[in-house]
């Protein structure tokens, strides 16, 4: 795990203020109760008080340090509202709508990164992906060096028995189902700047197939090679390969038999998949069978980090993902 403890401590040099709105689950309470203990983050929860002091003291977890806040009784309620409805009006969304939806603790939340009061949102134990990623659309919106906000997950391969050691960004595991070749390209292009920002790796990107090089043809193939020329049409400067299969990606003897011709020296430590499919089976399968650590789903592309849970997650998982968001918070600020 060096390569997220080498995070860990980036989280601990600038701590950042990171709002939860699911104060209803112990795993976010102990999450939120570890990241504040460690300093890796100030850590806001979003609900009554009470509730979830009674929650932390059933579970056995601290919460003098935690802020709580309950969107009824805040001060910044009524601006919240009036952001929201200014927001939103031209959707339709009407004041008296606008006084409601922001009392939804995920709906603040969105509203508190918004208006620069916290520094990111993690969220997803409870709401699902499509509420985690509209309200944060709608409310902290895209970046603008990025047409498309998209998915991944760092997977650490730090056991004994790894071949491959390190940490791996597969991309895109949850989010994008079937992108084109032009969203392809943006999903490897937005990997390789997560890449750098969160650890501190040069790029190394591969684009992955059935084919190595063009040793199939078929128009799931021609997609991922137009995403490969688009991807270095924009951004020459990354080292990136396509078609290509996993195993030519992350063994250079295999892929010096297979197409000795393609330029690719080093071992790939981005995978991007073609579609959700692939890479939702494939992030599983190296988590559960070959017992890598999965910290995801990393949203990026959006101007402040936002990011979501799986429903299954631990807390242990949930406090990965705040130091996470402390750090791409950090990058977004050019630290």
């Amino acid at each position: 795990m060096k390569p997220f403890y080498a995070l860990l401590d980036r989280a601990r040099s600038d701590p950042r203020r990171i709002v939860l709105p699911e104060s209803g689950d112990p795993r976010i309470v102990e999450a939120s109760a570890k990241a504040v203990d460690e300093g890796v983050a100030e850590v806001v929860l979003i609900g009554n008080p009470d509730s979830v002091t009674r929650i932390a003291q059933d579970n056995g977890v601290p919460v003098d340090k935690l802020e709580i806040r309950d969107p009824a009784a805040s001060g910044r309620l009524s601006d919240y509202v009036n952001t929201l409805y200014s927001l939103r009006a031209k959707k339709g969304m009407t004041f008296e709508e606008a006084s409601e939806q922001a009392l939804d603790p995920l709906w603040y939340a969105n509203l508190m990164v918004h208006a620069g009061d916290a520094d990111g949102c993690v969220a997803g134990a409870e709401y699902t992906t499509a509420d985690v990623v509209r309200t944060a659309l709608q409310l902290v919106g895209k970046n603008e060096n990025y047409d498309l906000v998209s998915s991944f997950f760092i997977m650490m391969l730090c056991q004994p028995f790894h071949s491959l050691k390190g940490a791996l960004i597969f991309a895109d595991c949850g989010l994008n189902i079937e992108p084109d070749a032009e969203q392809l390209a943006q999903i490897a292009v937005a990997s390789a700047d997560s890449a750098r920002h969160l650890l501190k790796v040069e790029p190394h990107i591969a684009m992955l197939s059935f084919s190595t090089n063009r040793s199939a043809e078929h128009p799931f193939v021609d997609k991922v090679v137009t995403a490969t020329r688009l991807a270095l049409d924009a951004r020459p400067d990354l080292h990136i390969v396509g078609d290509i299969q996993l195993d030519a990606a992350i063994v250079p003897e295999i892929l010096a038999k297979k197409a000795p011709d393609l330029e690719f020296d080093e071992r790939a430590n981005i995978l991007i998949f073609p579609n959700i499919e692939s890479g939702n089976i494939a992030y599983k399968l190296a988590e559960r069978i070959g017992q890598a650590d999965a910290i995801g789903p990393i949203l990026q592309g959006l101007k402040q980090p936002v990011n979501d849970l799986s429903r299954g997650c631990s807390a242990e998982d949930v406090f990965r993902v705040i130091a996470v968001t402390v750090v791409q918070s950090q990058a977004h600020s050019g630290v």
